[in-house]
């Protein structure tokens, strides 16, 4: 809950003690006025509803008009008392100015509409001493509030941060007009694509709902005519403005636009907004008006309001384009588009610049000799930015333009090429059309070179890294003959990924040496790319300490440099970096969260899936597994980021081992295999080759197992790639423990253990741990060290919340160290309780395992499972397996500790 909430929840439960207080029959019977407050729309009659409902139904109530019923508390509820009639507001006052013993009277009304404005019942009302009066302010909703209304109307899954914050926007945080929203919204939802998300452009698209158009337009023809133009004024600047503006805006003298402000203002047609300018409650209420005025009118404003901004420093271009834009002026909308875009992207919002670029693309009167032009600024801004689908669909449209200049087609086509390989993750199509720009731009050193680094960015499966290196090469040189810095720190950017990838130690000075002070926005959003662009290279290689001081510095620099698209790859970096160093506490919501922010970007959401898909894989929720790694919006394993396939590829085979289907295994470790090859980077590896030896080596293909391993071997040789190291020394662990030679693999599962260890990686540690005492066991069943390291393993898997993994090695240690304490012949007795065995196979059949599996996971028979599985349900009361969850926190430790004790195994 916010803090806004919180102040919100605390105000009203006072407000409930005090009213309860109040209306005690042994209390002080000393009466109450509590005076509800609020604009309109705001919530008054809810709150006032829910003081109702919390007074007990022994209270007497009084309607108003009625004689006060005998002695005693009574309560008395009057809504919307600025509309009460003079009757009615001088029986009130007459109440109020001898209220009896223990009365308590809640007076809602909107201040904005009274007589008298600050005095409730007029200017006649006096209370007495004795009367307690308290005021109530209901105010508008923070974005949480907002967030919680939108998700109990159409669903936490369609409620979006991006669409609480616009609803918020539009509404001003006024609950009814949310609300109105809201309905407006679920009548549209039946035209919105499947698998779209309600969004911004969605909310800016409803326009002003029919209560609130009522209830402006009524305020505003209260307004006498002769003033009335004030408010129009206000409704086309659509933001708050001094007084002089709304003359010069309404076309009145600074007198009378005195005068028509305090008119405006008297008739609650507007508000102060404070720091002395004046304007609507909200977005949506502007408009409303906006939408009344007639249209010769409006268009006048909009020249004056456009008219007058142009002498303001410096210039807003966005706003004068939207003013010249509606007043029809559309040779200067076209100057005001542009200036506007440059004006945004040297302020480093490229993201805002390509929405402006994109809606007058598609939606303006721009003459066709303009539009390379504007989609040159386009493509330029989308670049940094995130996805959108219209960018593409306009650059591409341009692109197809016969009558475009070789050149200028190029320029255009790589950056369409770059938006297809990065925010659109279309990296097949998007190298394409990089390949083609290259021929585009001969002559055109700029453009050419970034065309060429970005050929030679490494994690694309279409080409080999010796092909990279040679575009990278090729691309350094033309940069450096043009002189320019943008492009030049562009190259380095790329440079850096080429040059850590194959384990250069030329890559840290280059890093060091990027421009991170630089005087160009464009030469820091580089920079901050190429430090993210480190940061995932040595996320991959298991230089942890590097990746995270890397991170720190480049997703800071892309939030201040405006780089939007390095910025949360950045973040997405992040999480495989927590994944990695076992940071697993809330990991699963920050990735859940990332991959909602990064919306139809399958490229950049590609980190969160697979962190995803691997927690899911370690809680035995292998159904998520499977649909966090190769579902809708996944990276496609053979067009996807290569060491995000391999990882993935690397998961499933463990999957299919887990399952026994050893055919599903090999076929997974072949393909994934060959991409790896193809490559050439085998330090993206760590994550498939123990798995993808162990599945060929069960098999019974150990030759090509031996293979596999020596060609991992040799792919590594002199590389500085401390997880793939690592990882090596499991796969010879596996290949040993497949030819027999148990003892040489404990040996090589330990050192595998030991460098995890050394690499803060505790997952992996316990994975081979774990092993290495399997294996010792299998030499020595007495073995006190190995049992230990197995308990260790546990303890590691139950920190992580890696449940399948707990339930795996608890089955080993059972198996090689039963229960030591003494206990009384027969079962032990639980009682209600769940008993250790019963509870594991629930956390099992919660996480989503079949019974099947579940007995593959604990060496039980699935008859068993089922017994067990049928007792946690009678136990708990719950109704299905799903039902079982909140059992699990049942059971006691000590009862945990007598009975069977916990462990780990492979």
């Amino acid at each position: 809950m916010s803090h806004t909430a919180q102040t919100a929840h605390t105000a009203e439960a006072a407000l409930r003690e005090r009213l309860s207080a109040a209306l005690d029959q042994q209390g002080p019977g000393r009466p109450l006025l509590l005076l509800v407050e609020g604009a309109a729309g705001t919530g008054k009659s809810r709150l006032v509803e829910r003081l109702r409902k919390a007074v007990p139904d022994t209270v007497r109530r009084a309607a108003p008009g009625d004689p006060l019923p005998g002695e005693g508390p009574v309560l008395l509820l009057v809504e919307d008392v600025h509309r009460a009639a003079g009757d009615d507001g001088a029986a009130l006052r007459a109440l109020l100015t001898d209220p009896p013993s223990g009365l308590v009277c809640v007076l809602s009304y909107r201040p904005e509409e009274l007589a008298v404005p600050g005095l409730v019942l007029g200017p006649d009302t006096e209370f007495p001493a004795r009367l307690t009066v308290v005021r109530h302010v209901v105010g508008t909703l923070g974005v949480a509030a907002v967030h919680r209304m939108a998700a109990d109307v159409l669903g936490e899954d369609r409620c979006t941060r991006d669409l609480a914050e616009a609803l918020h926007r539009v509404s001003g945080g006024v609950a009814q007009t949310v609300a109105d929203l809201l309905d407006l919204i679920g009548l549209t939802a039946a035209r919105t694509p499947a698998g779209r998300q309600p969004g911004s452009v969605d909310v800016d698209r409803l326009g002003s709902p029919p209560r609130l158009t009522a209830l402006m337009v009524r305020r505003t023809t209260a307004v006498p005519e002769g003033y009335r133009r004030i408010v129009l004024a206000a409704a086309v600047l659509a933001e708050p403005a001094s007084a002089g503006e709304l003359a010069a805006v309404a076309g009145l003298t600074r007198s009378d636009g005195q005068d028509a402000l305090l008119a405006a203002l008297r008739h609650a047609a507007l508000d102060e907004r404070g720091d002395g300018r004046y304007g609507f409650f909200s977005p949506a209420a502007a408009a409303a008006v906006r939408g009344w005025m007639p249209g010769p009118v409006r268009e006048e404003m909009h020249r004056r309001t456009a008219h007058m901004l142009t002498r303001r420093q410096p210039i807003p271009w966005e706003r004068v384009a939207g003013h010249r834009r509606a007043c029809g002026d559309e040779r200067g909308w076209l100057h005001a588009v542009e200036r506007a875009a440059r004006q945004l992207e040297d302020a480093g919002d490229q993201q805002r610049a390509a929405r402006l670029l994109e809606t007058a693309l598609t939606t303006g009167p721009v003459p066709r000799h303009a539009r390379p032009r504007l989609a040159m600024l386009l493509a330029r801004s989308a670049v940094v930015g995130l996805r959108s689908d219209q960018t593409l669909d306009v650059l591409r449209y341009i692109v197809a333009d016969a009558g475009l200049p070789p050149a200028v087609r190029g320029e255009i086509r790589l950056d369409l090429g770059l938006l297809q390989c990065n925010q659109m993750g279309q990296v097949v199509e998007g190298r394409d059309e990089l390949a083609r720009a290259v021929e585009e731009l001969a002559g055109r050193p700029v453009p050419l070179a970034r065309a060429m680094s970005a050929l030679a960015m490494p994690y694309g499966p279409d080409a080999p890294f010796a092909e990279n290196i040679v575009w990278i090469e090729r691309a350094v040189k033309v940069a450096d003959e043009s002189g320019d810095p943008v492009v030049q720190t562009a190259v380095a950017a790329n440079h850096v990924s080429v040059l850590l990838n194959s384990s250069d130690p030329a890559a840290w000075p280059l890093i060091e040496s990027l421009p991170r002070d630089s005087d160009l926005a464009g030469c820091r959003q580089q920079t901050a790319r190429g430090l993210c662009n480190a940061a995932d290279a040595t996320v991959w290689l298991g230089q942890y300490e590097k990746s995270r001081a890397l991170l720190v510095e480049g997703v800071d620099l892309a939030a201040r440099s405006g780089a939007a698209y390095a910025e949360q790859t950045g973040r997405g970096c992040a999480l495989v970096l927590d994944w990695a160093t076992g940071r697993w506490s809330g990991l699963a919501d920050r990735a859940r969260a990332f991959v909602d922010d990064a919306g139809d970007m399958p490229y950049l959401a590609s980190d969160a899936r697979m962190v995803l898909g691997l927690l899911a894989l370690g809680r035995g929720e292998w159904a998520d597994a499977v649909d966090h790694l190769t579902g809708p919006g996944a990276a496609d394993l053979d067009s996807g980021p290569v060491p995000i396939s391999a990882t993935a590829s690397g998961a499933l085979i463990r999957l299919a081992l887990a399952h026994d289907d050893i055919d599903a295994a090999v076929a997974e470790a072949a393909a994934a295999w060959k991409r790896l090859r193809a490559k050439g980077i085998w330090a993206w590896g760590a994550e498939l080759a123990p798995w993808a030896v162990e599945a060929t080596a069960r098999a019974e293909a150990v030759d090509s197992a031996r293979e596999m391993t020596a060609e991992f071997a040799a792919g590594l040789e002199g590389k500085d790639a401390p997880s793939a190291s690592a990882a090596l020394r499991w796969t010879f662990g596996v290949l040993a423990e497949h030819t027999g030679r148990i003892a040489e693999a404990a040996t090589c599962y330990g050192s595998a253990a030991t460098a995890y260890t050394a690499m803060n990686r505790p997952y992996h540690a316990a994975l081979t741990s774990a092993d290495a005492a399997r294996c010792t066991l299998a030499l020595d069943s007495g073995s006190g060290p190995a049992v230990a390291a197995l308990a260790d393993c546990a303890a590691v898997f139950d920190t992580l919340g890696a449940t399948w993994d707990a339930a795996r090695v608890r089955t080993d240690l059972r198996r090689h160290h039963p229960a030591q304490e003494p206990r009384v012949p027969g079962r032990p007795r639980y009682g209600d309780l769940l008993s250790p065995r019963e509870s594991e196979v629930a956390q099992l059949a919660v996480a989503g395992m079949t019974n099947r599996e579940i007995a593959s996971t604990l060496h039980l028979s699935p008859r068993t499972v089922e017994q067990h599985v049928a007792r946690a349900i009678h136990k708990s009361g719950a109704r299905s397996r799903q039902g079982l969850g909140p059992a699990l926190g049942t059971v006691p430790a000590e009862v945990l500790k007598s009975g069977e004790q916990p462990g780990r195994g492979r």
